[in-house]
């Protein structure tokens, strides 16, 4: 591992890596000057950085040992480019131990996921490398004919999950942009954008459109963004942002850099389920929602969001996954390979696309991505795509199982029922008993 020299003094004594005749203080002059003259934003962004001013310098994160496989010599000192989550735990331990337990240390294994599938071979490398690997992360290459030993497809890259040739995992900088390494710049919603948004997984989106949104758009310069602490409902209070829930302090809670230490749902496969301890999670994002709502007020939410996921759960995504492997266990599909059948994109959207919408909406208190381009969504997707795509491979096991389950599944029978009668049902209220019977608070 790269040894990283915390103090001036120390540095004098454990310099193995300086040229013969060479002292720190003239490879550190050698950096800044250069850099300054070069790279003028690379230096402002370190100049006025938490580390250059409490004189965290070049040789402390970039400085290698001999025998790493991306070490290189440059103007006198062997350095490396890549700064890893081992590199930032020398000082940082305990966030580095976090990151390292979290759901974002392991998006880098993305490629061996569906997804990865269809980037790689649908789409093509290029495609992959530049678009999800540069959220995820992606295996760091050496290559020991590049100028600074890391290979041009997989470098620059700071994927949250990246893959270090150390055998760490992540990318501080991911969120934490180098060379200013900015505490609030992490605390904003626009850091976290730039992975979670787009088609399935909006999160972004979602976030501008809620209350939570609309109210930090309209009071960031009341958010004291660089205070530190940042204590929600002390330190600031008109407005939660994506680090507000998932990772800043609470009054009760220290600052986490695992972001899964809140979140009682796992929403990202087809069929949602609760997370190990998911009680305790529960009452972890609980705490911060206390900060400015009644306890009332946050059980009807999430009764709210329990209702979403259930009837997402047993209307569509069970039922639309059982349809599938009753078609790839009897091998109708014409064509062996994955995705290459048309109803295959069809199932991936119904669930990967709009049911992570309505769930994620529903999540985030965004009524839009809960209904429209959520649930309505992944209804007309179930009904008038899913269905007649399933039906037309006419699988007697295929039909008997869409036939019953449009007859006898209560949600299902509205198909069959005329329209004045199902206006009367809303109006009575029975259709909404139906649906607490069917989906109790937990």
């Amino acid at each position: 591992m790269r040894g990283i020299m915390i103090v001036y003094l120390l540095l004098l004594t454990l310099t193995p890596n300086l040229t013969a005749g060479q002292t720190v203080g003239d490879a550190e002059g050698g950096c800044i000057a250069c850099h300054k003259e070069q790279s003028p934003g690379l230096y402002r962004q370190w100049f006025e950085s938490a580390h250059g001013l409490n004189d965290v310098s070049c040789l402390e994160c970039h400085s290698a040992d001999q025998g790493d496989v991306d070490a290189f010599h440059h103007e006198g000192a062997l350095i490396a480019t890549l700064v890893t989550p081992n590199d930032c735990a020398q000082c940082h331990s305990e966030e580095a131990r976090q990151t390292s337990e979290s759901y974002h240390a392991t998006a880098g294994l993305i490629l061996d996921s569906n997804d990865a599938y269809l980037a790689h071979v649908v789409g093509g490398q290029p495609a992959a490398v530049a678009g999800c690997e540069s959220c995820h992360g992606t295996t760091v290459v050496i290559d020991p004919d590049s100028p600074n030993k890391l290979d041009r497809l997989s470098w620059p890259n700071s994927g949250i999950g990246r893959l270090n040739p150390d055998g760490s995992k992540g990318a501080c900088n991911a969120c934490h942009s180098r060379h200013s390494f900015s505490a609030a710049q992490a605390r904003q919603p626009e850091t976290c954008g730039k992975c979670h948004l787009g088609p399935d997984h909006p999160q972004k989106e979602i976030y501008e459109e809620s209350k939570h949104g609309i109210a930090y758009y309209t009071h960031t310069a009341r958010m004291n963004l660089d205070a530190d602490p940042w204590v929600v409902g002390v330190d600031y209070y008109e407005a939660p942002t994506c680090a507000t829930c998932h990772m800043s302090a609470t009054r009760r809670q220290g600052v986490t850099h695992d972001v899964g230490e809140r979140i009682s749902w796992t929403l990202r496969p087809p069929v949602s389920r609760h997370l190990d301890n998911w009680q305790q999670k529960r009452e972890n994002m609980s705490d911060v929602c206390r900060a400015c709502h009644h306890q009332f007020f946050i059980d009807g939410h999430y009764t709210q969001l329990d209702g979403i996921v259930h009837l997402f759960n047993e209307k569509f995504a069970l039922p639309a996954g059982a349809i599938m492997q009753i078609i790839i266990e009897k091998k109708v599909m014409e064509n062996p390979a994955a995705f290459s059948n048309e109803i295959e994109w069809i199932y991936w959207e119904l669930w990967h696309h709009e049911g992570r919408r309505a769930r994620h909406g529903a999540a985030m208190m965004a009524p839009d991505y809960t209904w429209w381009h959520g649930i309505y969504d992944v209804a007309h997707n179930f009904y008038f795509e899913f269905l007649p795509a399933a039906r037309e491979f006419h699988d007697p096991d295929v039909d008997q199982y869409i036939d019953n389950l449009l007859a006898n599944d209560p949600m299902h029978q509205w198909l069959n029922v005329p329209t004045m009668q199902l206006k009367k049902a809303i109006r009575d209220g029975e259709l909404q008993k139906t649906y607490r019977d069917l989906f109790p608070h937990e």
